[in-house]
């Protein structure tokens, strides 16, 4: 049986006349690496479009599985609301689950202070921030609230029941939510949780990826477009009735992301982590051969209308072993020439291969790869080929550990 530790996975795809992912100017996001600007695409931008993509391969058509919510409107959309929609009392409901809310997550007694010198009064389930909660977590939630309000006459009873139902339970609280499974949701025990919160459960990351960007020096264009009126063009009148400017950027990109297989299986089965071998490996199978489809198929970007950046990984390298994972980025420290008549691609994959090889030399070869590549895989040394399906099948084989 195989009991390898880290996947780790490193993909090239190429793109044309986009602007994949912008910073707070709407300008493409950049990196300085190796002396030489570099077009980036967020990690946080393609881990959103890894969890939401809606295709054969999607997360969430994962039989048995419930992926997290993340919203500032949890409590009031999907808490409040199906209670009141039940036929209880608003203000009995809207008291008891702000009162949840408080007690679960805290509120600053500056917040609290402020409040109160605006004289504000209405209630607000609204959070401060983006809170990440799983299906379990808030059926859990919304079990707790309906028994409160249920015995209280006035909504400052049902926050005070609340009160109460913490003062007596709140230490079993914890462990009553963590008996679901997966109680923070799927992509939460993927991608990580973080909380201030005693009662709800941290989940550090099984699955970390870097941002993405360009292996050679930065390719920009400013395009310069108009929009025409139509009605005042039928009237004769010229010009335009819009005038602006973007960014357009083409690149092949390096990604990488890397699979910590024993805290994966522990945050998807419950296991503590020094157990997970012996643990089901089935939905860690699945999750990363899903994975890995959706990181050479799926594409991030901005102004899909009218770039349509829609592009597939032209090289998946995936390595299986058991030392501490390391980036190829290096590889490409020095940008890869865009000059010449070798295919940018396969320059790519020269310097990569190259680079393996030394590192081997330094360190030793210790971990098996597979390539899926549209290239020469010779260029990768030992790597042995196959299709992108193969090599899905065979990375999932790993996490279960039999391949």
């Amino acid at each position: 049986m195989t009991n390898d530790r880290f996947l780790q996975i490193h993909f090239l795809t190429s793109y044309a006349a986009t602007l994949l992912n912008r910073d707070d100017a709407g300008m493409a996001k950049r990196l300085p690496f190796g002396g030489a600007v570099r077009t980036r695409v967020s990690s946080q931008c393609l881990k959103r479009h890894w969890r939401t993509a809606q295709d054969d391969h999607a997360l969430a058509a994962l039989d048995g599985v419930e992926m997290s919510l993340r919203s500032r409107l949890i409590f009031q959309e999907k808490v409040a609301k199906p209670l009141m929609d039940e036929g209880l009392e608003r203000h009995k409901v809207e008291a008891a689950v702000a009162a949840f809310q408080d007690q679960l997550l805290g509120s600053s007694a500056r917040a609290k202070k402020d409040k109160a010198a605006k004289g504000e009064t209405a209630v607000s389930l609204e959070t401060n921030q983006v809170v990440i909660l799983g299906w379990p977590e808030v059926r859990f939630i919304q079990e707790k609230v309906r028994g409160v309000v249920a015995g209280a006459n006035t909504p400052e009873a049902a926050a005070k029941g609340v009160e109460a139902l913490f003062k007596e339970e709140g230490k079993n609280m914890k462990a009553l939510i963590a008996a679901a499974q997966r109680p923070a949701g799927l992509d939460a025990a993927l991608f990580g949780r973080m909380v201030t919160s005693d009662l709800l459960t941290r989940l550090d990351a099984a699955i970390h990826v870097a941002h993405a960007f360009t292996v050679h020096t930065q390719e920009l264009e400013t395009d310069y477009f108009s929009a025409l009126d139509d009605l005042l063009q039928e009237s004769g009148e010229l010009g335009s009735a819009h005038i602006n400017d973007s960014e357009l950027t083409s690149g092949l990109f390096y990604g990488y992301v890397v699979v910590d297989v024993p805290l994966l299986v522990s945050n998807l089965t419950g296991c503590p982590q020094k157990e997970w071998s012996a643990a089901d490996r089935a939905l860690a199978g699945q999750v990363v051969e899903n994975l890995l489809h959706l990181i050479a198929s799926v594409s991030p970007g901005a102004k899909k209308g009218s770039t349509a950046p829609h592009a597939c990984a032209e090289m998946v390298l995936v390595e299986s072993g058991n030392r501490q994972p390391r980036t190829l980025a290096n590889a490409f420290r020095h940008p890869v020439p865009l000059t010449g008549r070798e295919d940018v691609r396969d320059a790519a994959m020269a310097q990569l291969g190259g680079y393996l090889k030394k590192y081997d030399a330094m360190y030793g070869a210790g971990e098996t790869r597979r390539v899926s590549t549209m290239g020469e895989a010779a260029a990768l040394g030992d790597a042995t080929p196959s299709s992108l399906n193969e090599l899905a099948q065979w990375t999932a084989d790993r996490v279960r550990g039999v391949a």
